[in-house]
């Protein structure tokens, strides 16, 4: 059964419901999924597997979720990430992209040619692509913005690699006490060690991440690990 909207969209209408009504989140959950033709929420939900990934992760994100998107290069962690920054807008939502990867001319190429709307949705993306960019200075441009808004950092990696910044780690604690403070969603893209090639197992997983230097993973909520068009999204414990 096809829904009138993306699930995240649906999600966010059922809240604006509840809170609107002053009736229980699941309540109002179970109430849009009724407009839709399924009997409780948890029905609808189970649909979402055959849409889109990118609907799929947005609809999963909670406010102040810290998101890794990992995988091999040539695997789609970049594509998903730029098609989340398109699905949140034009959900409404603030959408920016932090790159030390792109050019902002090559972003927002890469971004108009994901929105098949085919209309300007790209265009309310902000792109900031300075070799500043770290978390302060992520901080200090996201500061002031509504709860659920969301931003991606291309790449995980690159925010360690100038000794003028904070190591990785104290950056990570720092984004992720902002994001639980003000509710906005923060996304990494990231790389995985190639040594998981050899491994024999089919997707990745935290194990397989990347990091020239220490850092506590466990201060991401949310997981997604990428592999030969397969994906899993997964809470991190």
């Amino acid at each position: 059964m096809k829904l009138s909207a993306p699930i995240f969209q649906l999600k966010r209408r059922a809240k604006l419901m509840a809170r609107s009504n002053s009736v229980p989140l699941n309540e109002a959950l179970d109430q849009i999924a009724r407009e839709e033709g399924f009997a409780r929420w948890s029905l609808l939900s189970a649909s979402m597997a055959a849409g889109p990934l990118s609907e799929t992760v947005l609809s999963r994100l909670g406010d102040g979720d810290l998101l890794l998107i990992a995988g091999r290069p040539g695997h789609g962690k970049t594509k998903l990430g730029l098609q989340l920054l398109i699905d949140a807008a034009r959900d409404g939502r603030k959408a920016l992209l932090f790159t030390l990867d792109f050019t902002e001319h090559k972003a927002r190429k890469h971004l108009e040619s994901l929105d098949a709307s085919g209309g300007n949705i790209a265009e309310d993306i902000q792109i900031f692509t300075s070799d500043e960019i770290s978390a302060e200075y992520i901080i200090q441009r996201m500061a002031g913005l509504e709860r659920g808004a969301i931003a991606v950092i291309d790449f995980l990696q690159l925010l360690d690699q100038q000794r003028s910044k904070p190591i990785l780690s104290e950056q990570l604690q720092a984004l992720r006490g902002f994001a639980k403070h003000t509710g906005v969603v923060l996304g990494f893209i990231s790389q995985i060690d190639r040594s998981f090639e050899t491994d024999g197992k089919r997707l990745p997983d935290i194990g397989d991440v990347r990091l020239p230097n220490f850092v506590d993973l466990g201060l991401f909520s949310k997981a997604c690990f990428l592999h030969n068009g397969e994906a899993q999204l997964q809470d991190v414990a």
